[in-house]
């Protein structure tokens, strides 16, 4: 017998793309594929060589907590990165292995049996990253989708819940840069957030993949303001990221998805408790993947290479598209996300006629109580690729969609 949980799960986002497109023939340039989020830039060569220089280490049990090495260059960066002191890698940081791994786990320590006496909730933004509704699901919790729409400057408004709703409610996920409007929430969005998550004893978990790819000012991270939220009075010194956790990834920030490493770090009490639960079922990185990672973490040339190439591809998203469709230069990421009336209409066609292959919105999303999905006229369009393939398939994305009525 199977849980029946997994009835509940949300139709996977990829099946639903393969089931849009699998049998429509794929038009001229095929395939185009702007839909996964997985970076195409070169691999740093630093890690094959850290990767083959720690090759022994394959022989040996990884520690939960990552090596000492690991530790100090994660500690060191959320310094540079975020002016944070006095970060005790043993309290306030752990690895993971990807932060979709983590992202997931993390709701079995964060969401109780109950909560003000009945079934906890977790509240994210809609559109969202699939694994947050499954890991509300899986851990026994009532997903609500808080709309996350140019209204609300594509940001979920926790504000808007009653007093009721908030007292249910046992975790909250965001996404900044958001996933896929690729908005950045701003300090006093953090402020309103921090202050009303701790107030009602709920978890945040930030997810900040997508924070070190921008085009100009650098986001502000969950615990850099959880920090300046302890200097001017809103939060107690002694315990600056209570309630918070910030999850960091190198798939995005070093093109090494593959590699599957990251961490999580914050509130010392949810790191301990997540710890427990990762030395019965997590499973740590391999001895030579720390040292790549630490290696990675303590490189910032790369990571500057890196801004640049995407830099190049959103100056010719404004170049070709013009606003067209509604397109912006977001504050972080390296989606566009684009109006187009109908996603899944628009997607048909651009890969019917030109092999371009694109998200369409609404399989990021979910229908609320009228049965609106907030993606629903929106596709996402990943500039992963090269600088040529790029502009080509924007080009096509432009001349096609110019001329196709997809409303």
């Amino acid at each position: 017998m199977l849980n029946p949980v997994f009835r509940n799960l949300p139709a996977h986002t990829w099946t639903q793309l393969r089931a849009l497109l699998d049998g429509v023939p794929a038009g001229r340039n095929a395939p185009l594929d702007l839909t996964i989020g997985e970076p195409r830039h070169p691999m740093p060569a630093f890690i094959n060589e850290v990767l083959e220089a720690n090759s022994a280490g394959y022989a040996k049990y990884p520690p939960i907590q990552g090596t000492p090495a690991w530790q100090q260059a994660v500690a060191g960066w959320l310094e540079r990165r975020y002016g944070l002191t006095g970060i005790d890698p043993d309290r306030h940081v752990l690895p993971v292995s990807g932060t979709r791994e983590g992202l997931f786990s993390i709701a079995f320590v964060a969401v109780p049996q109950r909560k003000a006496g009945q079934q906890p909730t977790v509240l994210m933004p809609n559109p969202f990253y699939q694994c947050y509704a499954a890991a509300a699901l899986s851990a026994g919790a009532e997903p609500v989708y808080l709309p996350a729409t140019a209204t609300t400057g594509f940001l979920p408004d926790f504000t808007a819940l009653d007093e009721a709703a908030l007292a249910r409610a046992a975790l909250v996920y965001l996404c900044t840069p958001a996933n896929p409007q690729g908005t950045v929430a701003s300090q006093d969005y953090f402020d309103t957030l921090i202050g009303l998550c701790r107030r009602h004893d709920i978890t945040l978990v930030v997810d900040e993949c997508y924070g070190e790819i921008y085009t100009d000012a650098p986001p502000v991270g969950a615990l850099e303001a959880c920090r300046d939220m302890a200097r001017r009075g809103l939060g107690d010194p002694a315990d600056p990221y209570a309630n918070v956790l910030s999850f960091q990834s190198l798939s995005k920030r070093s093109n090494v998805p593959g590699l599957r490493s990251g961490f999580v770090a914050g509130d010392p009490r949810l790191i301990a408790a997540y710890r427990e639960l990762r030395s019965y079922g997590g499973a740590p990185s391999p001895l030579p993947v720390y040292a790549a990672a630490a290696a990675a973490w303590n490189d910032e040339t790369h990571v500057d290479e890196n801004r640049v190439l995407y830099r190049a591809k959103f100056d010719a998203a404004d170049s070709i598209l013009q606003g067209r469709f509604g397109a912006y230069r977001p504050g972080g990421g390296f989606y566009l996300w684009l109006d187009v009336g109908d996603g899944e209409a628009a997607a048909r066609t651009l890969w019917a006629r030109a092999g371009v292959r694109v998200l369409p919105g609404a399989y990021l999303a979910r229908p609320d109580a009228s049965g609106y999905n907030p993606g629903a006229a929106y596709i996402r369009v990943a500039l992963v690729n090269s600088l040529e393939v790029t502009e080509l398939a924007l080009q096509s994305i432009r001349d096609i969609l110019e001329t196709v009525d997809a409303r």
